[in-house]
């Protein structure tokens, strides 16, 4: 009787059912990517050499010194919560019409068109490329470094918000239409309650983000704690 169960026990079937053809994708694969490390034209005094510079690099950090430049540090910090907050409450106000205009369901096709396009080139380019972008135009500091994680947030929020939109139960929002509502009512009724728990969870993803991001963008010239550092 055991033995009966035993083979009857359930296995996974393999992704791709024939073995030859199995065994020859992953022979195919061995063999790419041996050829792909051998045409790599790798300098291996130049990695011992970054192998040793980054030695020091690391031993550096220690011990941590927090005494000497308190001031600066505790400035940066500062700066980068404030370009953080900023730029994510600005961010979300002008994500949320362009999100709405992006949602297939929920705006007319020139509309439509119009707000996936400047989705699209919002989120072409990352946030450091626009923090070097705005620091040619509009100098060093935090200015420039609140730009880019604005439009960054635009960018994220506003594509997840009309994904999210065009996902929705078309029931409810049916629904609230047949009982005479207008188009704001129909928002506030319909899409609200289906999209409001998930956009707060993004939006606090988003802070995060940005907190990170503000790091980074400081690096060239965009304020925060990356310029301290």
């Amino acid at each position: 009787m055991t033995q009966n169960a035993a083979s009857r026990h359930w296995k996974r079937p393999p992704f791709i059912q024939n073995p030859t053809l199995r065994w020859s994708l992953w022979v195919g694969a061995a063999i790419y990517l041996a050829l792909a490390f051998g045409t790599m034209e790798v300098n291996w005094d130049r990695v011992a050499e970054g192998a040793t510079r980054g030695q020091r690099f690391v031993a550096a950090f220690f011990p941590p010194d927090f005494v000497t430049r308190w001031d600066s540090i505790q400035d940066g910090i500062m700066e980068s919560l404030w370009m953080t907050i900023t730029s994510t409450v600005i961010g979300i106000i002008l994500s949320v019409p362009v999100g709405l205009g992006a949602a297939r369901n929920l705006a007319y096709r020139p509309v439509y068109l119009f707000c996936r396009g400047i989705l699209a080139v919002s989120r072409t380019f990352p946030e450091i490329i626009l923090a070097i972008f705005f620091v040619k135009l509009f100098g060093f500091g935090p200015f420039a470094g609140f730009l880019a994680l604005s439009v960054g947030t635009i960018g994220f929020y506003g594509k997840l918000l009309a994904e999210d939109i065009e996902d929705m139960d078309p029931v409810q929002a049916e629904a609230i239409k047949s009982v005479g509502a207008g188009w704001l009512q129909w928002l506030n009724y319909s899409v609200q309650p289906q999209v409001m728990p998930r956009m707060i969870g993004l939006g606090i993803y988003r802070l995060d983000i940005n907190f990170r991001e503000s790091a980074v963008v400081g690096i060239v010239g965009g304020g925060g704690i990356g310029a301290t550092l």
